[in-house]
């Protein structure tokens, strides 16, 4: 559990620390860009590594939702700014984000059975309701292009979906 808040812990500092850091200027286009294609990005190895190590029926159908709905929407958005020839800015947000991820997945590789389901599904929870808040407050207001700002507001339906799919699972679980 302690290993759950402060992951979670430090996505949301990260994500809230973002908009701080960054005083008056907002993030640009290219580093919203960034920072969403990163945040999907994140989830898809955060479902793979679920599906290589739960054998949960629930657990593994959520992984399968999260690698197929942010493949979907990643492809959605590397098409958009193929159009809009905007080359996405890597930041110190996505850079963050990767790290906390990655010693997420280590400690994740750690446990197996019922104690990795339950720690992947609460670490989904924290992670769903952190970057939907960023979406809402900081990178969908943030952005200048009004079809990057109609993708964000779409993947944050879906996002949303996921966070109470995540929450459903969860609740089972215990």
């Amino acid at each position: 559990m302690l290993v759950r808040l402060s992951t979670a812990t430090a996505v949301i500092c990260i994500l809230s620390g973002a908009a701080l850091a960054q005083g008056a200027a907002k993030p640009t286009d290219p580093q919203i860009a960034h920072i969403a294609y990163t945040a999907g990005q994140l989830d898809i190895e955060a479902a793979k590594q679920a599906l290589s190590k739960s054998t949960n029926t629930d657990v593994r159908a959520f992984a399968e939702g999260m690698v197929g709905d942010h493949t979907a929407v990643n492809k959605q958005a590397l098409d958009l700014v193929t159009k809009l020839k905007v080359t996405p800015e890597d930041n110190d947000t996505s850079r963050a984000l990767t790290k906390a991820a990655a010693d997420e997945r280590a400690e994740l590789s750690k446990l197996s059975g019922g104690a990795f389901d339950k720690a992947y599904i609460d670490n989904e929870v924290a992670y769903h309701k952190t970057v939907n808040g960023a979406l809402e407050t900081t990178l969908i207001p943030s952005a200048s292009n009004p079809e990057l700002k109609g993708l964000l507001q779409t993947g944050l339906k879906i996002f949303q979906g996921h966070e109470q799919h995540a929450e459903k699972v969860a609740a089972e679980l215990k």
